[in-house]
């Protein structure tokens, strides 16, 4: 078992009960809270996401969050994006092309969802982190991340979601410390726009969401599937 049911109550306790005392708030937008804590042994942080979805239903939220096809039709910096598998044990293998001079990194990390009925509500939650896979050993030339670690609970409110979202990355490599910090801060004044042509590719290829995806709605699941270190530094530097 790669995941634990404590793992899984811990993400689904979140939503109605967040544990942030020991994080600081970082940024609000449209509904959306950042809070971030600091890390003292990379020198970075890691983040958690709070948000509220209006106009399209958890379901649909959970499906797009690991709808690896269609994140390849709209993220160019994608190189490779794939389910593998080990034995028993299955995952995903991730590498994406960073901004020149930096070194493009990669991930192999397992991914679990389950879904839960909690006080006659249903929710939905996704966890994920590094792990090796033998089938998939570190590329020459491909920096591997090996410490990352996310986790995603979603339920109905109202005629949305509500979700939240734990996430930490650590890039590695030459990348100063200060310059991935700052360029977390200041990614989230330039998304913004992104997700307008993010929302009308969205709404027209996506079989989950067609004409049910709101701009919030797109702005927390950019911000969930997005919010790793490498896409932070690609608004910078892309």
């Amino acid at each position: 078992m790669d995941f634990t049911d404590e793992e899984f109550e811990e993400a689904c306790s979140e939503l109605d009960n967040p544990r942030i005392s020991d994080y600081e708030f970082f940024v609000e937008s449209s509904g959306v809270q950042i809070y971030r804590k600091y890390q003292e042994d990379s020198g970075l942080y890691e983040y958690k996401v709070f948000g509220t979805l209006s106009g399209v239903g958890p379901e649909t939220c959970a499906k797009v969050y690991v709808d690896l096809e269609y994140r390849k039709t709209w993220d160019s910096y994608v190189n490779k994006l794939y389910k593998v598998k080990d034995g028993d044990r299955e995952g995903v293998y991730w590498r994406v092309n960073y901004p020149f001079p930096m070194s493009s990194r990669d991930y192999a990390f397992i991914r679990e969802s389950r879904e839960f009925e909690i006080n006659d509500e249903h929710v939905w939650v996704i966890l994920g982190r590094s792990v090796p896979f033998a089938s998939k050993p570190p590329v020459a030339g491909v920096i591997r991340v090996d410490d990352f670690k996310q986790s995603m609970a979603i339920k109905a409110s109202g005629d949305g979601s509500k979700a939240f979202m734990h996430y930490y990355d650590n890039p590695k490599g030459m990348i100063p410390t200060w310059l991935v910090n700052w360029a977390a801060k200041v990614s989230h004044f330039f998304y913004c726009d992104q997700i307008v042509f993010r929302n009308k590719n969205f709404i027209n290829s996506c079989s989950f969401c067609v004409g049910k995806c709101t701009i919030n709605q797109l702005k927390f699941a950019y911000t969930a599937i997005s919010i790793s270190t490498c896409l932070f530094l690609v608004n910078i530097f892309g």
